[in-house]
Order: C-alpha cells, then sequence, then structure tokens
C-alpha cells in the first residue's frame, strides 16, 4: 500500500502509426521503485499509445492503493488535455481521455506535469523494449 505514487510514462510507435509500446515506472516519493510497466500494443499511433501508458500506470497506481498521484510524461499534448488546457479532439483519442478522467476520481489527488524527454528516460527505454518485443 502506497499512498503517493511519483509516475513516469512514456509511449511511442514507430512509423506513426505502427509498431507501438509503452512503458511506465512507479515510485515512492524517497525514489523507491514499487511497479514498472513494458508492454507491446501491436499497431497504433504515438499519441495514443502515451495515453495508453499513463492509462496502464494509473490503473497499477489504482491497485497499489495510491491516494495521490503526480505524473510525468514527455507528451505536451497529452498533458495539456488531461490538465484541461487543450481539448481533445481525435475521435480515437476521446474514449482513453474519458478513461483517464474516470481513474482520476479514484485519487484523492492526481497531477500530470509536462517534462523534458531526457528526463523521461527509464519509461522510455521501457516503452522502446515492449516495441522490440513485438518485432
Amino acid at each position: 500500500m502506497h499512498d503517493h505514487l511519483i509516475i513516469h510514462s512514456d509511449g511511442g510507435a514507430r512509423g506513426n502509426p505502427g509498431p507501438a509500446g509503452i512503458g511506465a515506472i512507479l515510485e515512492t516519493p524517497d525514489g523507491k521503485m514499487v511497479a514498472e510497466i513494458s508492454e507491446f500494443l501491436g499497431h497504433t499511433t504515438n499519441n495514443q499509445a502515451e495515453y495508453r501508458a499513463i492509462l496502464a500506470a494509473l490503473t497499477k497506481a489504482v491497485d497499489l492503493g495510491a491516494q495521490q498521484v503526480d505524473c510525468y510524461l514527455d507528451s505536451e499534448l497529452v498533458v495539456k488535455q488531461l490538465n484541461g488546457e487543450y481539448k481533445v479532439k481525435n475521435k480515437d483519442l476521446a474514449p482513453l481521455f474519458i478513461k483517464i478522467h474516470n481513474l482520476r476520481l479514484k485519487f484523492k489527488q492526481a497531477k500530470f506535469h509536462h517534462i523534458l524527454r531526457d528526463k523521461n528516460k527509464a519509461a522510455d527505454r521501457l516503452a522502446n523494449l515492449a516495441m522490440d518485443r513485438g518485432k
């Protein structure tokens, strides 16, 4: 049981759309890793992979009993959509956005932060490993 978790997530597709994978790391605020995710998605877009990565990570955080999550993503689009700064106009992203919105309600607090790609290397590595496995 972990009350507060830090999530780093990343998704990618080679070819966009193309073979896609997700990666995420869930840690305690003091840096202890409690879970990691690396999953091949099949054929999809970068943005869908980014959404599916944070969705998988939030689902895992719920399973771990987290009440508060700080999520770090290198997709500015996804962060701005999740924070309500941009509308979700893409019909394929809208259902994923709704799933994440509903998951957010399970937490006392869920924050989404944009970070630079070089600050998200561990999640990126897991996403790339997933894509490599799916070849």
